[in-house]
């Protein structure tokens, strides 16, 4: 695992990588090697049980993270951080814990061998919901349960809430992951490979994005054994989808309301999510179009995706204003490669934590993107502390900024021109 660590005094984020395998569908600088995975963080992989802890550039002792994290002054914020600091709470929280990690890794893994905020999204709301289909075609959108078993591979369950990304490639799925020696009861998966457009679909877990406000229910529980992620339905040996979480019946579920976006620029901002667990790259939309307020999906960690055992969140990276989420929403932009996709500006991190508080961070996308946001993005509502970024300057210092929000409260992410 690479660990990015800050010291709390000067900062509120940090990001987290995991180290697992490379393969030919690559991320960063698109690495080949192995069918099984690695997840890298820039160009350096590393064994899935070394941690390196990094403070700024600077590499710190294994020693000397632990006791800053002990004493309280650093904080590592993280998909699959055991352990962290929360910065100051709303007065309203009740208690505090060392338990869940706060916001999701920076490093996107490659491939390898309640109520909820309601969706805003005219389009993809409307076709997740919609209740014109009969028995015979089955499904009648969000609340309907999921015939497992029953659905062809190639038939992308929109009928049952999923919302299809056709720019991907996929058939409107977000990732492929093929498991063919995958077998129900098995605790681990030693071989993924991670599906590109134009491969034949066959065994293994197919990922889905759903509603802006909702997030995926589905992925095994066997995951991948040097560490990678692995969700979605399973695509049995027959062609058929199973649920891979039986006990959840439908495919999305309503995540934790109160975070929405306002996008009071003239430019639409594409704000990608990391598909997670799964292929873990910035596919899953939601389009600010100018004027306009869209939900923003979180979770509470506890009850979500646990990493080996580890709580995790979720992470979305924020492109400059004017792209296109086809352009944006995917690992390498066709235009302007530097400054979208992998490369964007921005990387936002939420997640409700334990102590009921949901956690909100800010941060560059560094060292992977020197990119400088063309907008300013400050975080308002109900909040504990500032955090923002104006005219390319974040709160607390470069590192970004973290604030949080009590139990039923609201944040905005707002928009502005620069």
């Amino acid at each position: 695992m690479k660990a990015t660590i800050i010291n709390i005094a000067a900062a509120a984020s940090l990001v987290a990588g995991v180290a697992a395998q490379p393969h030919h569908h690559g991320h960063h600088h698109h690495k080949r090697g192995t069918p099984v995975e690695k997840r890298e963080v820039e160009t350096t992989v590393l064994p899935a049980t070394v941690t390196q802890y990094m403070l700024g550039t600077e590499e710190v002792s294994v020693d000397e993270a632990k006791e800053g994290l002990d004493k309280g002054l650093y904080i590592v914020v993280g998909e699959t951080t055991p352990t962290y600091t929360p910065p100051p709470p709303p007065a309203v929280t009740s208690s505090s814990s060392k338990e869940d990690a706060v916001f999701l890794q920076k490093a996107t893994s490659t491939t390898s061998s309640s109520s909820s905020a309601a969706p805003t999204s005219t389009s993809s709301a409307a076709a997740a919901t919609s209740s014109s289909a009969d028995i015979t075609s089955g499904g009648t959108g969000l609340d309907a349960e999921f015939p497992s078993g029953k659905v062809k591979c190639e038939d992308f369950p929109e009928k049952y809430g999923a919302v299809p990304l056709d720019y991907l490639g996929l058939k409107g799925y977000t990732g492929l992951q093929f498991t063919p020696n995958f077998q129900i009861g098995d605790l681990a998966i030693s071989f993924i490979e991670n599906g590109v457009k134009g491969m034949a679909m066959k065994q293994g877990f197919y990922s889905y994005a759903c509603p802006e406000g909702y997030v995926k229910t589905q992925w095994p529980e066997a995951q991948g054994s040097t560490k990678q992620s692995v969700g979605g339905l399973l695509c049995n040996s027959d062609g058929y989808l199973e649920l891979s979480r039986p006990e959840k019946k439908t495919l999305c579920e309503p995540g934790v309301a109160g975070i929405t976006i306002k996008n009071d620029m003239s430019k639409n901002v594409a704000i990608c999510r990391t598909d997670y667990p799964g292929i873990e790259a910035m596919v899953i939309p939601v389009d600010a179009q100018p004027g306009t307020t869209r939900a923003l999906a979180n979770v509470k960690s506890a009850d979500y995706y646990h990493w080996t055992g580890l709580s995790t969140t979720l992470q979305y990276y924020v492109n400059q204003p004017g792209v296109s989420v086809e352009d944006g929403c995917v690992w390498d932009c066709a235009t302007n490669h530097d400054e979208c996709g992998n490369w964007a500006p921005t990387i936002l991190g939420v997640g409700e934590a334990a102590d009921g508080n949901t956690y909100i961070s800010l941060f560059p996308n560094k060292p992977t993107s020197s990119a400088s946001p063309r907008m300013n993005i400050n975080i308002t509502g109900d909040v504990s502390l500032a955090c923002y970024v104006q005219n390319g300057e974040y709160a607390v210092n470069s590192d970004g900024c973290t604030t949080a929000i009590g139990q039923g409260k609201k944040a905005v992410i707002h928009f502005t021109d620069a």
